[in-house]
């Protein structure tokens, strides 16, 4: 079996990579400097900042699972397609206007252009199941790349170009996006087993009934929270600090730079003992104690550089951590539906954060921001500390070709198989769903359900 990816697979994803990639930096330019550079627009206020930050994920998380069903029915780049147009409308909407409410309209339409699901869905079609993890880690490694260039870029390029111009930006990488779908994304020949990465209608209940998948929904949802409440607040408390509008990336890139350093340690920390109940742990206390040294040091520049970096280690390590570890916990065949959710909880919690950061601006300043991140950051502590290590499994997907009387024997098959730990075959699919752990050997597998 090969180990590395063939040519299309490569192709696919660093193209899509690169979809990804170009839509997510087009939504994250915006938040270092919507607060600072938008103070010209009519009816500004820290409260309507909150909400046209945060506007996005509203629709995204309504969106999302729909989108995701919607390219199972009708094709994943006729909905990649439509969701990139929308995401460059709301775009132009945005660089139009000359509200602070028609640029939250604008950034709710963005996100009506929920692709993600999609996006991921074609990757899934277009890579083997022994690949996918390569793929997605590809996929992974763009999005926060993105976001780490446009919190530097933003800064720099509102200088030049000023909000409207950096929405003007984004309507153009969206169409920059959409030809490298049409001209560089392979065309699948083939369909991954939908259970694997689009929602199951019918599915989802039982997931939001699996308390190790809500522990995680909820910390995805608090995570994104905090991220847009903390960018309502922050580039006004370095305004307020003495620290110019224009060079706020001379903070924010070596405090980038220096958390991804920092992470390092805590995931070779894990890998080596084994463990993830630890290094997520220390991940949200260091963002706890980010955000009460950013409440503490409002009017202190350094105090923000330490807080901001400590906020960007916990941010980066766990980002990385949680759709590794929903992957796996669902169920066999149920991980597009726990993805789904999970999906949801984060642009949903990406809202609410927006929202909540501009109320309590408006009325509490930054401390106030900061001071409710972190007693929020301090329940989510004690919520996961009861967690334990979920096991050492990954999930492996075989195609299966047999009717519903041939399905209990291949699956008793599979499930004698070493290193095998739950199996579930669905013969509509014409696939089997099966966690593993070491020891299983996937040449032995496919060859038994042929024997």
């Amino acid at each position: 079996m090969s180990q590395a990816l063939n040519p299309i697979e490569k192709r696919a994803a660093f193209s899509l990579a690169g979809v990804y990639g170009l839509r997510m930096f087009g939504l994250f330019l915006i938040m270092p400097v919507l607060a600072t550079y938008g103070q010209a627009l009519q009816g500004f206020s820290p409260l309507w900042v909150g909400i046209a930050i945060g506007a996005y994920g509203l629709t995204q998380a309504l969106l999302q699972i729909p989108a995701g069903i919607a390219s199972d029915r009708y094709g994943r780049k006729v909905v990649i397609t439509l969701g990139l147009l929308m995401f460059a409308i709301g775009s132009v909407v945005a660089a139009c206007a000359d509200s602070i409410y028609g640029v939250a309209v604008g950034r709710a339409l963005q996100g009506a252009g929920a692709v993600a699901s999609a996006v991921l869905a074609l990757a899934s079609d277009l890579s083997r199941d022994e690949q996918r993890p390569k793929v997605m880690a590809v996929i992974g490694s763009f999005i926060g790349v993105a976001f780490t260039v446009a919190l530097v870029a933003g800064p720099l390029l509102a200088q030049h170009l000023g909000v409207n111009g950096l929405f003007a930006l984004t309507a153009v990488l969206a169409l920059a996006a959409l030809a490298m779908v049409h001209l560089l994304v392979p065309n699948a020949v083939q369909r991954a087993p939908s259970g694997d990465l689009v929602a199951t209608p019918k599915r989802l209940l039982a997931m939001l009934k699996d308390p190790q998948l809500l522990r995680l929904d909820f910390s995805i949802m608090v995570l994104h929270l905090l991220i847009t409440a903390i960018f309502v607040a922050l580039p006004l408390a370095l305004l307020e600090a003495g620290l110019d509008k224009a060079n706020h990336w001379q903070l924010y890139l070596p405090m980038l730079l220096l958390a991804f350093a920092l992470m390092v340690p805590i995931i070779l920390y894990g890998v080596k003992k084994k463990t993830t109940r630890g290094p997520l742990l220390f991940a949200i206390g260091l963002q706890l104690i980010a955000c009460v040294v950013l409440a503490l040091g409002v009017n202190n520049l350094w105090l923000l550089a330490l807080g901001t970096l400590l906020f960007f280690v916990g941010l980066n390590y766990l980002e990385a951590a949680f759709p590794s570890l929903i992957s796996r916990l669902s169920p066999p065949g149920d991980k597009g539906s726990a993805m789904g959710i999970y999906s949801t909880a984060q642009f949903g919690g990406a809202f609410i954060g927006g929202v909540l950061g501009g109320v309590l601006y408006q009325y509490l300043g930054a401390v106030g921001v900061f001071t409710l991140c972190a007693a929020l950051i301090g329940l989510w502590l004690l919520l996961m500390w009861p967690m334990q290590n979920p096991p050492q499994v990954k999930s492996v997907t075989l195609e299966v070709h047999c009717d519903a009387n041939q399905a209990k024997a291949i699956a008793a098959k599979l499930s004698a198989q070493p290193g095998v730990v739950e199996v579930i075959l669905l013969p509509e699919q014409q696939a089997a769903f099966l966690k593993v752990a070491d020891g299983f050997d996937v040449s032995a597998a496919k060859a038994c359900i042929h024997s």
